[in-house]
């Protein structure tokens, strides 16, 4: 951990944030200026794309349209059980086109067990947390007058989906029974952090002096900037890379991304020229009023030790340091809510060892901030071999809710990884535990 002290063909275009951010709608209680332009952009639902068909071989009543400016689709089974699954989902770029996903791999087995299941496309865009939490808050209640109010409500979500559900659950612990964040932004805003530092010291490496190291990025980063690290560190050489310059963004990435674990080599390789384009030259992120991004407490390692080698200083001294503006870091000023730890539900999350788009640290701050704050014993987190962002397949995911579910019916907490013990996250066997079918690239 740095805080305080699939390959390239699997990783879709849309996964990434982009480098020129257009600005998203704020929550409704944020007075600025810029309100007043956001107020303007013409997201839009297209009707035509919300129907949805029963899954072959089930019958269900099925509901879709829009509500305050949100699509959202509802599907109750025949046998409904009076519980309700919201499912939150991810990131969707910044188009105006607002879309909504079913729960793929859970839809079958919640509909076969009797879960009724709804979802939101939420009202923006963007990275647009806040107004995530507040559609998808808002449908539960929507679901209560369309349907019937249900006994028991669970929250889950992938990747900005996960965040949304690890604030519902603090933002609204009576609305909800227990919370299942998957592959979740659950350290908010050091997510941003991660890309700008992983920029940053790129561009150190590579005898970029401090004065002249771009954050946020220029309009010439992508063409003259990143070709200049990508041929010094001779990213085309592959995972067996020779080149110093190269192993030292490699082990920094691997410290500030999860530390020493399996699959981290193949994951580096399959990750490296893209956390390049996630450098920003918006770093309000479309959803805040200025900077987010803060690396002052940022600590840049070569090895697993601690203390700070004379190379590892002087690394740290060549960086520039950036502040997050004070106005960005209040609650309610920012559409990227902190995740607290505060939990008073059941929370059983997962995370992929080798994702470095929304990398496994984020489930470790998760756990670091819900054992600050006492509440480990409502918590189970647990790591899932795969180098893909959110590459749970149906097993898993089944698993993991099954396991949730049990855990609030009868009181039994389930088991889960140590994610925060060094030791254990780099056993060669860590994360078998809950994979169900290793990868092809794993065996």
């Amino acid at each position: 951990m740095l805080k305080k002290s699939v390959l390239v063909t699997l990783l879709a275009a849309t996964l990434a944030f982009p480098m020129a951010t257009t600005e998203a709608a704020k929550p409704e209680n944020q007075a600025n200026p810029e309100k007043i332009v956001q107020a303007r952009i013409p997201y839009f639902v297209n009707e035509s794309k919300l129907p949805f068909d029963s899954l072959p071989g089930y019958e269900t009543d099925r509901y879709w349209g829009v509500h305050n400016g949100a699509g959202y689709r509802i599907e109750v089974p025949k046998n409904w059980n009076g519980e309700l699954v919201l499912y939150a989902h991810g990131y969707r770029g910044q188009g105006l086109e607002l879309t909504v996903s079913n729960p793929t791999n859970l839809r079958e087995h919640l509909i076969k067990s009797g879960y009724a299941w709804a979802a939101s496309s939420y009202s923006t865009n963007g990275y647009d947390v806040a107004q995530g939490v507040k559609d998808t808050h808002s449908l539960g209640t929507f679901f209560n007058g369309k349907v019937g109010k249900p006994k028991r409500v669970y929250i889950t979500g992938h990747s900005m989906g996960g965040h949304v559900t690890a604030v519902l659950a603090e933002q609204y612990p009576k609305a909800y029974d227990g919370a299942f964040p998957m592959c979740g932004v659950t350290g908010d805003t050091e997510l941003f952090d991660y890309f700008a530092s992983y920029n940053i010291v790129a561009q150190a490496l590579v005898g970029i002096e401090k004065e002249k190291q771009q954050f946020p990025a220029s309009s010439t980063y992508a063409t003259e900037t990143v070709p200049t690290i990508m041929a010094k560190m001779e990213f085309q050489n592959g995972i067996l890379n020779q080149n110093i310059l190269y192993n030292k963004l490699k082990a920094v990435t691997e410290n500030m991304s999860g530390g020493d674990r399996p699959l981290f080599d193949l994951a580096f390789e399959n990750y490296k020229s893209f956390l390049l384009g996630q450098h920003t030259t918006a770093p309000g992120y479309g959803v805040a009023p200025g900077n987010i991004v803060n690396t002052t407490d940022m600590v840049y390692q070569l090895d697993n030790d601690p203390a700070l080698s004379p190379e590892e200083k002087a690394l740290n001294e060549s960086v520039i340091r950036v502040a997050a503006d004070p106005s960005s870091k209040q609650q309610g000023l920012t559409g990227v809510p902190k995740v607290t730890g505060n939990i008073k539900i059941p929370v059983l999350a997962m995370h992929n060892i080798g994702d470095l788009f929304v990398p496994f640290s984020m489930e470790q701050i998760y756990a670091e901030r819900i054992a600050e704050k006492g509440n480990s014993d409502l918590f189970v987190p647990r790591a899932i071999r795969d180098i893909q962002h959110c590459g749970f397949n149906k097993q898993e995911e089944v698993e993991g809710f099954s396991d949730l579910v049990k855990w609030v019916e009868e009181g039994v907490k389930p088991k889960g990884d140590d994610i925060l013990n060094p030791a254990v996250v780099a056993d060669p066997n860590f994360g078998k535990q809950f994979t169900r079918g290793l990868r092809f690239y794993d065996r």
